[in-house]
C-alpha cells in the first residue's frame, strides 16, 4: 500500500500516528456511522467473517485493530471461544470497546489492549486464530503487519481478514464510487466532526491492494491456503489464510 495515503496529508507525523489520531477523534461516532453509512450491511459482513472460524479450533483468538470491539463481542456470541484478546492503536476506540464489553458481561472472556498491530506484544505461536476487520488497510507497513500476525499464530492456525475492496461490476462500480467519494465523506464530516476521516476512507480503499493482489502478498508472506471471497458485489472481501 502506498505510504503516502494518510488521513492528514499536511501533517508531518507518520501514518501510524495519524491513524491513531483519526480514530481517537471519531471514536464516539464510529459505531453509528459504520452501521448507518453501510445501511447495516457491515453486520452481516462480520458474521460471515466469523463463520469462517466455525469448525476450526479457536480457543485463543487475537483480534487485531479491534476498534470498539464489535468483532470480539459478535464472535463470543456466535462461536463462543475460550478467550479473545482485542488490540488497537487508538485508546479512545478501546474506551468505547471496554464499555460495550462490560455491558455484555464479557469482561472475563474478552481482554482489550492498547498496542501496535505491526509490533504485537505476544510470543510466537500464541493463538489458534487471528482476525482483523477493516484494519489492514490502515497498516503503515502491510507486509510487516501480516508477518506479525503469522508469527503469533500457532502452526495450522487460521487468519481471517475482512476488508473493503473495489467493486468492478458496471454500473454498480460507478454508483458506489460516487457514494464513497462524495456522499459518504459529507455525512461523515457533519456527523463525526472530523473532515478528513471519511475522505481518507475512500483514498485508502482505492490504494489498497485488494483481491488477488492481497492473495499474492499473503502467499509471499508465507501463508498457505489463501483465498478471497467477495461480498456484496465486491464492496467488501473476506480473505482466509493458514499458517
Amino acid at each position: 500500500m502506498e505510504k503516502s495515503v494518510k488521513p492528514y496529508s499536511k501533517d508531518e507525523a507518520g501514518k501510524k500516528a495519524q491513524v491513531s489520531k483519526m480514530f481517537d477523534s471519531i471514536a464516539p461516532y464510529y459505531d453509528f456511522l459504520n452501521h448507518f453509512l453501510s445501511l447495516g450491511i457491515d453486520i452481516s459482513w462480520r458474521k460471515k467473517a466469523i463463520d469462517e472460524l466455525k469448525g476450526v479450533k479457536h480457543q485463543q483468538i487475537l483480534d487485531v485493530a479491534t476498534g470498539t470491539a464489535d468483532l470480539p463481542i459478535m464472535m463470543m456470541k456466535r462461536i463462543q471461544p475460550e478467550k479473545i484478546i482485542g488490540l488497537d492503536i487508538s485508546k479512545e476506540m478501546l474506551q468505547v470497546g471496554h464499555k460495550k464489553v462490560g455491558k455484555n458481561g464479557m469482561e472475563k472472556a474478552i481482554e482489550l489492549m492498547h498496542g501496535d498491530s505491526e509490533n504485537l506484544p505476544f510470543e510466537d505461536n500464541s493463538f489458534d486464530a487471528v482476525t482483523v476487520a477493516f484494519g489492514v488497510r490502515n497498516f503503515e507497513n502491510l507486509e510487516k503487519g501480516l508477518n506479525e500476525m503469522k508469527r503469533v499464530l500457532k502452526p495450522g492456525g487460521k487468519m481471517v481478514i475482512l476488508e473493503f475492496s473495489k467493486p468492478t461490476v458496471f454500473p454498480f462500480k460507478q454508483g458506489f464510487n460516487f457514494y464513497f467519494k462524495y456522499i459518504l465523506p459529507v455525512i461523515g464530516r457533519i456527523t463525526s466532526k472530523d473532515p478528513k476521516a471519511y475522505d481518507y476512507l475512500y483514498r485508502s480503499v482505492q490504494a489498497f491492494p485488494d483481491g488477488e493482489k492481497l492473495v499474492n502478498i499473503l502467499q509471499k508472506t508465507g501463508f498457505n491456503h489463501n483465498k478471497c471471497k467477495a461480498l456484496t458485489l465486491g464492496i467488501c472481501s473476506i480473505y482466509t489464510s493458514q499458517k
